[in-house]
């Protein structure tokens, strides 16, 4: 079984189609979207339409990114949506309207947002890595870590966690369109609504796989960036 990390897609669904195509999914493989699939990018309606089909074929696990989050805060309206709208929600709004227009929150249908709140997780274990969105307390368990660490924190002096697993991460963007490998900690946040890529990551071969938004794909070796 391959256990295969995908970076932020940020409503990029060109760049997801082509790392789905790219990797040959298999009937047991396992697929880690580590959170902020939506806003920014051109079709956030698509990625999430995405990943539910691609829920009903294998085992996947979504995280809860800050985007999300912010996506759900908006539904009460008030200043919630005027920040979620300043961070890339409009163009998860135009994404949902048939004219390509503005959009509007009542535009998402229920599924989705049942997604949003009741699919996506904060985090995720195995037996050798962590799976969080942003990062994470050293010291703490995950079931203790606050939900601002978790969707919130930029990945700065990254510390290896108490137990010792390998922690995969997205958030904080790589402009350089390359993973950041500590060792003890990887992101693959590649900035793929920028000028970047989408990253996808074999946690175990350590093979990757980017694309950008035109599709355009590569492949490598999470070990060539080692830092």
């Amino acid at each position: 079984m391959r256990v295969l990390a995908i970076g932020d897609i940020h409503g990029c669904s060109k760049a997801l189609d082509t790392i789905l195509a790219a990797v040959q999914l298999r009937p047991d493989d396992q697929i880690i979207t580590l959170g902020d699939c939506i806003d920014r990018g051109p079709d956030s309606m698509g990625v999430i339409e995405r990943l539910l089909a691609l829920r009903r074929l294998h085992q996947v696990i979504c995280l809860r990114g800050n985007h999300e989050q912010m996506m759900l805060e908006a539904r009460k309206g008030g200043p919630e949506k005027d920040e979620w709208l300043k961070w890339g929600g409009m163009g998860a709004l135009a994404s949902y309207s048939a004219w390509g227009e503005e959009g509007s929150l009542a535009d998402v249908p229920e599924h989705h947002w049942e997604f949003l709140e009741g699919t996506c997780v904060d985090w995720y274990e195995n037996e050798t890595h962590i799976f969080v969105h942003a990062c994470v307390d050293p010291d703490l368990p995950l079931s203790e870590q606050s939900t601002s660490m978790l969707h919130w924190e930029p990945l700065r002096q990254a510390l290896p966690h108490y137990s010792g697993k390998t922690v995969i991460c997205g958030h904080t963007a790589q402009r350089s369109g390359k993973p950041l490998n500590l060792g003890h900690t990887i992101c693959i946040d590649t900035w793929v609504y920028g000028e970047g890529c989408l990253t996808c990551l074999d946690v175990t071969s350590g093979a990757i796989w980017q694309a950008n938004q035109l599709g355009q794909l590569r492949q490598g070796s999470i070990h060539d960036y080692r830092v």
